[in-house]
């Protein structure tokens, strides 16, 4: 699958919501031996950007290899004024190794700058070491830990910021999409 034309497009495909909750339940079943608790909290954020209520601009991205979904990424307004969240950010194994992470998140960043957030945080767990090196690269610092048992394991919680003023610039290459988002003011 790793060898065909790749792309980033705004979500908002008939099935892309279904695919976000069921690839991330099986592939961090797969990958990490997580139960469904993790696929409840990710469909818990699927269903609160479909509802069309945020708080703030949001949007999201999927990633296609060869018009296959094979990742994708969030943005959605954090609790704090002027902070974006980075969300759920995926990348189906059979298509890393191509940058699609680093293009989500850069794609993710370059929307909640434009969108005026002057921060950005993540939430993330300690055995995502791939995703951990895309966050770092992209310019996030991590700024707590605290261990958890969640999702049938026991974790590391860590939380990463990014400074969103103008002088700082993320590291990816690709513009986003033709991006609608959504209640932007």
């Amino acid at each position: 699958m790793a060898d065909g034309e790749a792309r980033i497009r705004e979500l908002g495909q008939p099935g892309d919501l279904g695919w976000v909750v069921m690839a991330h339940g099986e592939i961090y079943a797969e990958e990490f031996g997580w139960n469904t608790e993790f696929e409840a909290l990710v469909l818990q954020i699927v269903a609160e950007f479909a509802r069309d209520e945020p708080a703030g601009p949001s949007a999201a991205w999927i990633a296609e290899l060869d018009a296959r979904r094979v990742g994708c990424v969030f943005c959605v307004a954090d609790e704090a004024p002027g902070v974006a969240k980075l969300r759920i950010l995926l990348v189906d194994p059979g298509a890393r190794g191509q940058r699609l992470g680093q293009r989500l998140v850069a794609t993710a960043v370059r929307f909640a700058r434009d969108a005026g957030y002057e921060r950005m945080r993540l939430w993330t767990n300690h055995p995502l070491a791939a995703a951990r090196r895309i966050y770092l690269e992209a310019g996030f610092a991590l700024v707590a830990e605290q261990e958890h048992h969640s999702f049938g394991v026991a974790l590391t919680g860590q939380t990463y910021e990014l400074d969103l003023a103008p002088c700082a610039q993320p590291t990816g290459t690709e513009r986003p999409a033709a991006t609608t988002s959504r209640n932007q003011a």
